[in-house]
């Protein structure tokens, strides 16, 4: 897309309208006002569900039991753009002060330095001191890094490393912190070890975590529709965009109006000319379905909800706005299950913090190794939930394999309900003598998201979008299924950056983009990561001998 960047735009007369409630929009609206000084009042935020949030929800009480479907963490060097809208934002909990510096002061505070990692199935505590790395291991890494994009192309995970890697103290701990199966794109992988290189020697203890006080929805989402909201943003609940339309053109894209299904009536919104249109594409969230402790949730595809459903209408016959179905026909391996325990009674609570060295808060995932499911928990800081009462404790939790047996309850995840998730969880943990207890005063809620990691599938060029596709004049694709170059979906970031550079990019802002952090380019980062992967091997004294030079 051409930009004449001498242009001056009347701002006062500029309206945008937004597909979805989530941070990707929230972030545009936000660097609309405070960047673009857009007036509040000409941003129209349209969303289908009846909350705002999208997929950072958290909600849920005492009495029902709580439900988080995912949990984000942040890195210091890697959340920039996200950082800097949170600066913007007053606290709830005190409005003198805003959500970021509520952040910093958490974190002060709050240290992750996990101590038990890993588990295997009879509860011991592993050594996770080192990567587990061989020579093998470690050219297979050093290739995936150096090769380009381009050659590695479709490729999967599996199909870069030996077989071994996959038991590697590495592998199990990056696989369960970002969510990474073995059949999901080197590509992705690729990008992820470039941007999140400076974890590596954290890795162990997951020291480099950052995470806010409450769940997300509750720090950051509930704070910045409030704050939204009282610039005069209108939000539009209950309202589903089903289709855009646009301006019959051979070589220009105009969004000319949303067509919408609100409380069962068609409308029409249109889009005039100077105006801006913003549409979250894909969905990690869709389809999500909720079990209880006597029944499990069921898979859904596609067709619940209408995030698929638009991205589809509006990709056909425009290529430039990519391939949809590489991300929404593959539930099988995008799929995975997560599930909320609501304690009423602290005995497991206790427990954990006892078995883990770890008080709440601190001891980020830990995983159960041998586990069927590949099953991961976490104890978050209390209370994860603004008014959660002092009496009840929240543990999250997922799997990446739901779709086997259990190692002690023989059934596949996704056919568990929620007391069954729970008790293997009680059985990896060696809880067993307080099962019953546990059990009888608890909620565990299972959650089915069919879609979480579709956006890792392999996929082709074009099959993501540009972030502003090829000739559009109004129309920007937010969320985690356009393409950003260097960047890494399935963090808060990608959402954020890709408003950035649309809102900066529509209004011909003199301003400069948030840098992304490449650590693979600063000696310091890259001499401790190789360090780390040579622990155990001669070599690494020589290495230690030459990161002391550099001091």
């Amino acid at each position: 897309m051409k930009f004449n960047f001498d242009q001056t735009i009347d701002v006062e007369k500029t309206n945008a309208y937004m597909v979805g409630a989530g941070l990707a929009s929230m972030a545009a609206a936000i660097y609309l006002i405070r960047d673009g000084h857009v007036p509040g009042k000409n941003i129209h935020i349209y969303e289908e569900l009846d909350i705002t949030g999208g997929s950072m929800d958290g909600n849920g009480n005492a009495k029902d039991g709580y439900v988080i479907r995912g949990g984000r963490m942040f890195d210091r060097e890697a959340y920039a753009c996200t950082f800097g809208i949170m600066e913007s934002i007053p606290s709830l909990t005190d409005p003198k002060v805003s959500i970021m510096d509520e952040f910093n002061a958490f974190n002060k505070e709050i240290h992750t330095h996990a101590k038990a990692r890993l588990i295997d199935n009879d509860a011991n505590i592993l050594d996770v001191s080192t990567l587990g790395f061989d020579r093998e291991d470690r050219m297979a890494l050093m290739d995936i890094m150096i090769n380009s994009e381009d050659s590695l192309g479709t490729k999967t995970i599996k199909e870069c490393f030996p077989e071994a890697f996959f038991k590697t103290n590495f592998w199990l701990q990056w696989t369960t912190l970002f969510a990474f199966e073995t059949w999901h794109s080197a590509v992705e992988l690729k990008r992820y070890l470039h941007r999140f290189i400076q974890e590596l020697p954290r890795l162990k203890d997951l020291s480099g975590i950052r995470r806010t006080p409450y769940n997300q929805y509750d720090s950051m989402l509930l704070p910045m529709t409030k704050w939204l909201k009282s610039q005069g943003v209108n939000f539009e609940l209950n309202c589903r965009v089903t289709d855009l339309e646009f301006k019959p053109s051979d070589t220009e894209t105009t969004v000319t109006a949303f067509k919408c299904l609100k409380n069962g009536k068609e409308t029409r919104i249109e889009v005039g000319a100077g105006d801006l249109a913003f549409a979250t594409i894909g969905s990690l969230t869709a389809g999500t379905s909720l079990g209880s402790m006597t029944k499990p949730a069921i898979i859904n595809d596609k067709h619940v909800g209408g995030a698929w459903d638009l991205w589809e209408k509006i990709a056909k016959g425009r290529p430039e706005f990519g391939n949809p179905k590489v991300f929404d026909e593959r539930v099988e391996e995008s799929m995975w299950e997560s599930f909320t325990v609501t304690l009423k009674d602290p005995t497991m609570y206790k427990k954990i913090i006892e078995f883990s060295g770890n008080q709440p808060g601190t001891g980020a995932h830990m995983t159960f190794r041998d586990s069927a499911w590949l099953m991961t928990i976490v104890l978050h800081n209390q209370p994860h939930f603004i008014g959660q009462a002092d009496e009840i404790q929240i543990i999250w939790g997922y799997s990446l394999f739901p779709y086997a047996k259990g190692d002690f309850i023989k059934k596949r995840m996704v056919d568990c309900s929620g007391a069954e998730i729970l008790a293997e969880v009680l059985y990896h943990l060696n809880f067993k003598d307080d099962m019953k207890k546990i059990i009888e005063t608890s909620i565990c809620i299972p959650c089915i998201l069919p879609f979480t990691t579709a956006q890792f599938l392999t996929r082709a060029k074009g099959d993501r979008p540009q972030n502003i596709p090829e000739g559009s004049t109004n129309l920007a694709l937010l969320g985690q299924f356009c393409e950003i170059k260097d960047d890494v979906v399935f963090t808060m970031d990608y959402s954020v950056r890709g408003a950035q550079i649309a809102v900066y990019k529509f209004l011909n802002l003199n301003k400069r983009l948030t840098p992304i952090y490449k650590g693979q380019h600063d000696v310091r980062v890259m001499l401790n990561s190789v360090l780390e992967m040579m622990k155990d091997d001669n070599l690494s004294k020589e290495l230690l001998a030459i990161k002391s030079l550099l001091k």
